[in-house]
């Protein structure tokens, strides 16, 4: 009591509010431990004495008994050759253990030269008492620890935005209702099929293409084909959206309601990755259909996760429980999963059609966000109840076209040629329409040379191609001409592709046979004319030298002369080799054999009479 008396007023004060605030305990009067030793703020150590230079914290076992302060102090320069060490050996795709990153940096930036250990160059390191310690190297690096940096680095940019990074957004935010933007994605399918033809042959896995409303998570559209991930299936899967369900599963024997399946609208905008939507061909939706296309950027999966988690749902509720399916790598020695197909693609194709009306009714969306407005009507999480819901209450960004000019507009395009002979399309295919033959396109490339057009083609045959007209709102058909139905009709585009490139390298291999042929041709030329050149020179040497109009009077009767001669030389005389081998030779009476000559005819006469009538003129 004295001792409080002595301490003062303002401590008995203290005592007592502690005392009576904490309920009259006894324990009220300890010492607050738990406000001791800073917690979570930096120590300043004083400086300028001997103390100055000493470990801070609690000394180790070794220090107390020996008497000597062991350690170092972290100060500012260590502390920079920390984080220069965590940067180099830790924050890194190497995946080290913090502890080797702490012996890489000791090794690295604490060293005090190198010694020559059989020809290698070696850190020579200090006694551990002037090294900071691990226990330093660690909480120094739990106080600066940057979780998002460290996960960057050790993961890299592409997987930690893949899968790492944080997820505060709502896909459901970039749609403000049916049809304001779809989904597209492919995936190559985890089952393996067979042949409609021969249900022996395995043709291996399908290619699934997927097309799903941002809005209510509504599968709009699906393609199964062989075709790989390319413009073709993605061409395949937006006629599928505008399609008429009721039909497109009739034809694979389901019956159902346009309300099951409602859809057969453009979107106002397409998000993809930049594989299929990315060339040339994906201009035309922008141009002639309206169609806003966006790309992901690369190794971006997660700006499309709607349609990518779908890939999942899909495997997870019937694929993989279909024979021939894919489950797991095939361990060795277990049967192999792929003799097991049973399924043709139109089979599949069922099972898809199946699946998707299942989800679209009856998939309950436990992670989708209403808003206050579906809160207020109680919608379903259902995606066919959100897409009812939104053509009754967003309505305003379907739209519908013929289907003829959308298909026109997904056909991919290349350039054409107009020749006289047709227009030319891959260099061997020649094709004709009405358009050309009423306006003359062929005659007046005849007179004015080639010219160019732009023409959609379909990858799937060559009997027809097709002209834009009217900025893609019509089309005319173009049919391969006589000469080329001939050779092409009922082919395939790679078939035609192969074709021309095998003769283009024919064309090229025989450069080799042109030019040596066209080198003996000219030598023999050469060789000819020279000899007829001496000849003719010796002529005119024998005969004297004639003048010039000396030489070309007469040509007439030259040239009638000659051709006596060349008609007595080159006559046929049919069956006379057949009478000389039957006649037996006539004897030998040494007389030179003066020869037969016929007597003039008397046209040979007239003509004679006109040439010198001619020249007396």
């Amino acid at each position: 009591m004295c001792d409080a008396l002595w301490a003062g007023r303002p401590v008995i004060y203290k005592y007592l509010r502690r005392y009576w605030q904490a309920g009259r305990t006894k324990n009220a009067l300890l010492p607050t431990f738990d406000k001791c030793g800073g917690r979570g703020k930096r120590r300043h150590p004083r400086t300028g004495t001997p103390e100055s230079a000493a470990k801070l914290g609690r000394p180790s076992a070794r220090a107390v008994s020996s008497g000597q302060p062991l350690g170092i102090r972290v100060t500012p320069e260590i502390e920079r050759q920390f984080e220069r060490g965590i940067k180099r050996f830790y924050e890194t795709r190497a995946e080290r253990s913090l502890k080797d990153a702490y012996q890489l940096t000791l090794e690295a930036f604490f060293h005090d030269g190198y010694t020559l250990v059989n020809g290698t160059p070696v850190p020579v390191l200090p006694p551990a008492e002037a090294l900071p310690s691990f226990w330093q190297f660690r909480y120094w690096y739990g106080n600066h620890r940057d979780a998002r940096r460290e996960e960057r680095a050790s993961r890299g940019e592409r997987s930690y935005n893949l899968t790492g990074r944080e997820l505060l957004g709502d896909s459901t935010q970039m749609a403000s209702g049916p049809g304001a933007v779809y989904q597209i994605d492919a995936t190559v399918g985890d089952i393996y099929l067979v042949s409609s033809l021969d249900r022996n042959r395995i043709i291996g896995r399908p290619v699934i293409y997927v097309c799903i409303d941002v809005f209510s998570r509504l599968i709009t559209g699906v393609a199964v084909t062989l075709e790989g991930p390319s413009w073709l299936g993605a061409m395949l899967a937006l006629d599928n959206v505008i399609e008429d369900k009721v039909a497109f599963c009739a034809a694979y024997g389901i019956e159902i309601t346009d309300e099951m399946w409602p859809c057969h609208h453009l979107p106002e905008a397409i998000l993809a990755d930049r594989g299929e939507f990315e060339g040339y061909d994906a201009d035309h939706l922008v141009g002639a259909l309206g169609i806003s296309v966006h790309n992901t950027p690369p190794y971006r999966a997660d700006w499309k996760g709607i349609v990518e988690r779908h890939f999942r749902i899909a495997n997870d509720k019937f694929i993989r429980f279909l024979p021939g399916a894919v489950t797991r790598p095939r361990a060795r020695g277990e049967v192999d999963y792929r003799l097991d197909a049973v399924l043709t693609l139109d089979e599949f194709r069922q099972l898809l059609i199946h699946h998707v009306l299942n989800y679209n009714a009856h998939h309950y969306l436990s992670e989708y966000r209403k808003d206050e407005f579906m809160i207020a009507d109680a919608v379903e999480r259902y995606p066919l109840d959100l897409w009812h819901w939104g053509i009754r209450n967003c309505s305003g960004h379907l739209r519908t076209l013929p289907r003829e000019v959308v298909r026109l507009n997904l056909l991919p395009r290349k350039q054409a040629a107009i020749t006289p002979h047709g227009i030319r399309f891959e260099r061997e295919l020649y094709y004709t329409c009405e358009l050309a033959l009423r306006e003359g396109w062929f005659t007046r490339a005849g007179r004015r040379g080639m010219m160019k057009v732009e023409v959609a083609y379909d990858p799937r045959s060559v009997d027809s191609i097709y002209l834009s007209l009217e900025g893609g709102r019509r089309l005319e058909p173009c049919h391969l001409t006589a000469a080329s139905a001939k050779t092409f009709r009922g082919r395939d585009w790679h078939e035609v592709v192969d074709f021309t490139a095998l003769e283009a390298q024919a064309k090229d291999a025989a450069r080799t046979r042109l030019i040596r042929s066209e080198a003996h041709a000219h030598a023999l030329q050469k060789q000819i004319v020279d000899e007829a050149m001496e000849k003719t020179k010796a002529a005119l040497v024998a005969t004297g030298r004639q003048s010039k109009s000396a030489r070309t009077q007469g040509i007439s009767a030259n040239r009638a002369h000659e051709r006596q001669s060349e008609r007595e030389r080159d006559a046929w005389r049919l069956g006379a080799q057949e009478a000389a081998r039957r006649s037996p030779a006539p004897p030998d009476t040494g007389d030179e054999d003066e020869g037969y000559v016929p007597a003039l005819s008397k046209l040979s006469r007239i003509r004679e009479l006109r040439d010198k009538e001619w020249n007396k003129q």
